[in-house]
């Protein structure tokens, strides 16, 4: 019998934990930090191999389902082209509801042809695996749970006494490594982590899970069903723009936030009378990188513990993470360090405060900047902008469009802006006149004229971006025309 099987990419996580790096706008999802590919990137890649390296006489995968913050809509859309999947669906929340909601979002997408009933295999989007063969081989195992009417989590095997994790029980064995879910368990501290390890009857709780589109339907429904009454309302009102489903935004806004774990799965095990929810062990070299020192731990050492990113120098330095994305970082005599410098901010702190990130970007956003929402190079569909200069009526961008790309049709109510080429071909319409500009030529932008810039050519093109006028704040802007359909502002 074949199995169908969908990938549900759960991309809403902020990343604040590893700030300056990764950032509310472009979070560490979004983001490298072992190889190439982002972590978005991987954890796709490393689930829809599993028709080749799994039973592709059994399984038939469709496109990866990523759910993400409409904010994001525009990174994950590029992020699925560069790897493959231009055509993939791409499920925006309008707002942060947890994971049972996007789940329930999810398993009505998969069913809504009414002719399939897939086993969603429900992944973070920036977790970090490290055997991926035999990450690949237990899915596997997950999925024949799954299709006979199990929902599955997967319990990592632990390394060390963490009280950073919640925990599973393990209950009765029901095939190899697999076990009934006898608790869920809070997070410990030191003494009961320490218990939790040695008695070898525990797991960390990873976040992952497998299940059949209609049995987490059916469980959504007997053990939360608000939650479902509301996706299901939201759902019916989608909007289909491309590739974007768009629910609705104030059904969505009224249903309860509620994770996975608390919503269904903790109502399944052995300890509320049930049997319905099963673990299956995993020992992959998991981490959900959680940190700058779990960073550390997942990267290549130097002989003296360091772990370099970028243009570094390090002297008498050990155990310590550094971290240059823009300019040069010299490090001498120190130990246990992270320091991670960015155009725009630099972190230094001792390895063992990392997991306080948080109340520097509580800072930031109580002093009203933005350090903490952008990079000072800010991602668009057609490509992106970046901050040189600022003062009290002006501002100086460097905008780089992608060949093709087009910005919406649209005016300012207060700033004008000239546009200066510095390479490539614009193509410019001002109003009722279009004209093409080659590098070194410029064009005036008048307050209140409509107006829409393009790049007809084959390479990116460069533009920069003078504004002046009273107001010089993003949402200054009215759209026409988008082809990308953002709404108007």
């Amino acid at each position: 019998m074949t199995i169908d099987v969908q990938a549900v990419i759960l991309s809403g996580g902020s990343g604040t934990r590893l700030w300056p790096y990764s950032r509310e706008a472009f979070p560490k999802q979004f983001l490298s930090f072992v190889g190439d590919r982002t972590l978005l990137q991987d954890t796709i890649s490393r689930v829809m191999a599993l028709e080749n390296g799994g039973r592709p006489d059994v399984f038939r995968i469709a496109p990866p389902l990523v759910i993400c913050n409409e904010l994001h809509r525009f990174v994950v859309g590029e992020q699925l082209r560069q790897i493959g999947f231009e055509e993939a669906p791409i499920l925006l929340e309008p707002v942060g509801r947890n994971t049972a909601p996007a789940v329930t979002l999810a398993a009505l997408q998969a069913v809504a042809g009414g002719d399939s009933d897939p086993v969603l295999i429900v992944m973070p989007s920036d977790h970090h695996i490290d055997n991926v063969s035999a990450f690949r081989q237990q899915v596997v195992k997950a999925v024949d749970l799954a299709a006979t009417g199990s929902l599955v989590t997967f319990g990592i095997v632990p390394d060390r006494p963490e009280t950073g994790y919640g925990y599973i029980r393990k209950g009765r064995r029901v095939a190899d490594d697999a076990f009934v879910v006898r608790a869920f368990v809070e997070k410990p501290d030191v003494r009961q982590a320490l218990e939790y390890v040695s008695s070898d009857e525990y797991l960390w709780n990873s976040g992952l899970f497998v299940m059949r589109a209609s049995v987490w339907l059916d469980n959504i429904q007997r053990c939360r069903a608000d939650i479902l009454q509301h996706c299901k309302e939201a759902f019916a009102k989608a909007k289909y723009e491309g590739d974007f489903i768009r629910v609705d935004r104030a059904i969505f806004q009224g249903c309860p936030s509620d994770s996975i774990d608390y919503a269904v799965m903790e109502r399944l095990t052995e300890a509320a009378g049930e049997t319905g929810a099963v673990v299956l062990a995993l020992d992959v070299g998991w981490s959900d990188l959680g940190s700058w020192s779990a960073i550390s731990d997942v990267k290549t050492r130097d002989r003296d513990g360091n772990v370099t990113h970028g243009d570094v120098f390090a002297k008498d330095t050990r155990n310590s993470l550094l971290y240059a994305q823009d300019r040069f970082l010299a490090a001498l005599g120190v130990d246990d360090l992270v320091v991670v410098e960015t155009s725009d901010a630099v972190l230094v702190a001792h390895k063992d405060k990392t997991q306080d990130i948080k109340a520097i970007t509580e800072h930031l956003k109580n002093s009203g900047r933005l350090e903490h929402v952008f990079h000072a190079k800010v991602h668009r569909p057609w490509g992106n902008y970046e901050s040189i200069d600022h003062g009290p009526r002006y501002q100086v961008k460097r905008l780089t469009l992608k060949p093709g790309a087009t910005l919406s049709l649209q005016l300012h109510h207060h700033r004008a802006e000239h546009w200066i080429v510095v390479k490539g071909t614009a193509r410019v319409t001002c109003e009722d006149k279009t004209s093409l500009l080659t590098e070194n030529q410029s064009t005036f932008i008048p307050v209140g004229a409509k107006h829409r810039l393009e790049n007809p050519g084959a390479i990116p093109l460069e533009i920069i971006e003078v504004q002046s006028g009273s107001y010089l704040g993003e949402d200054d802007i009215v759209r026409f025309d988008d082809k990308y359909f953002r709404v108007n502002t």
